[in-house]
């Protein structure tokens, strides 16, 4: 990966985004994304664009999630142990006995979660997996009062882990879900400026917020960019290790390359065009199938104002929503240069329809 572009994702991936607290990474993302852009802005609720070839047609957004899950400060004890409220999908067992970092209006206060030693605990047959009120955070203070000099009721939490190269491509850090989207869509907007392919579209680069809560910036900003078309870029299971059902949850691996969804959302369409540019740029492609919805921004951009012609494309994530969720940089390099050529692909005012 070209060091600059590393850089960006080390940073960004690093740089805290908790749920509805996404101010930092959306700064370092436009910081970023203004190099190759005509203009950008934000909104109200902190959803970022980046514009390039304004005013062309169609209008293409190309969009992914700013957001981490999270937790949030929730009750002060006597003693000054504090215990959380979750947002978005964490997951309670695996969070136990994590470092973590509270995000106060004074700066930064590290903690621990909390972990009874197996000696103490008496039980009787398997222990319980334990829900997101049982865990208890300890900031090293004796008093609610301490406590409550250095933390208020609301402050977001994060883990403390941060990026790191496995072996090889393979790349590990909390949180790439949906950082690879964000610096993906911000990849794509540098290659088309720095190719000398003359667009007709116009691309709104968007790093949006709050979808681990509910699709809510997808919404905001869907809504009020109203584009002809939509490439959205989000995280997907990989299942190539132990105990994940491939007859339940598809074969898709890491190391190759980038997953387009079919059905639902996915607009048929756009999704033949993604999958002939991949097959004349030869990048591998991998394929899934979806039900009722794809659990992604996707899903509420589509229908926006009677409908956008949308397609997912994902990355491969192992261990998705923990400490240690782990991608392949080769299946990331490939998801802007697909989306790259499919703005240059597009014609002049081109509107994607089903054939009927």
């Amino acid at each position: 990966m070209r060091e600059a572009s590393l850089n960006f994702l080390k940073t960004l991936v690093n740089t805290p985004s908790p749920v509805g607290h996404e101010t930092r990474g959306q700064r370092v993302w436009l910081d970023y994304a203004k190099q190759f852009a005509d203009e950008t802005f934000s909104d109200a609720y902190g959803n970022c664009v980046a514009v390039l070839n304004k005013g062309g047609g169609p209008r293409i957004m190309l969009a992914a999630h700013a957001d981490e899950i999270a937790m949030a400060v929730n009750y002060i004890d006597d003693n000054g142990f504090i215990y959380v409220r979750k947002m978005g999908g964490i997951d309670a067992a695996i969070t136990k006995a994590q470092r973590i970092v509270i995000h106060t209006r004074g700066g930064a206060v590290k903690g621990v979660v909390g972990n009874v030693a197996p000696h103490l605990m008496k039980l009787e047959g398997e222990p319980k997996a334990p829900k997101i009120h049982d865990l208890f955070i300890d900031i090293g203070v004796s008093s609610r009062k301490e406590a409550e000099k250095l933390v208020r009721v609301g402050d977001p939490i994060t883990l403390a882990d941060e990026f790191d190269i496995l072996r090889g491509d393979l790349a590990v850090a909390r949180a790439f879900d949906n950082r690879i989207g964000t610096f993906a869509v911000a990849e794509t907007l540098r290659l088309l400026k720095e190719s000398k392919v003359k667009l007709n579209a116009e691309v709104c680069a968007v790093s949006n917020v709050q979808e681990e809560v509910g699709l809510l910036g997808a919404r905001q900003i869907a809504y009020s960019l109203q584009p002809d078309i939509a490439l959205v870029v989000d995280v997907t299971h990989a299942t190539d290790y132990p105990t994940v059902s491939k007859a339940q949850h598809g074969d898709i691996k890491i190391g190759k390359g980038p997953a387009l969804t079919h059905g639902g959302c996915n607009h048929p369409e756009v999704v033949k065009r993604l999958e002939e540019l991949a097959a004349a740029k030869k990048i591998p492609l991998q394929h899934e199938a979806m039900s009722a919805s794809s659990g992604t921004d996707t899903d509420v951009i589509f229908w926006t104002r009677g409908g956008i012609a949308s397609a997912l494309i994902s990355l491969p994530n192992r261990y998705m929503h923990s400490p240690v969720e782990v991608v392949s940089l080769k299946d990331l390099e490939l998801i802007p240069q697909l989306m790259a050529a499919f703005v240059q692909s597009v014609k002049k005012d081109e509107a994607f329809k089903v054939k009927i």
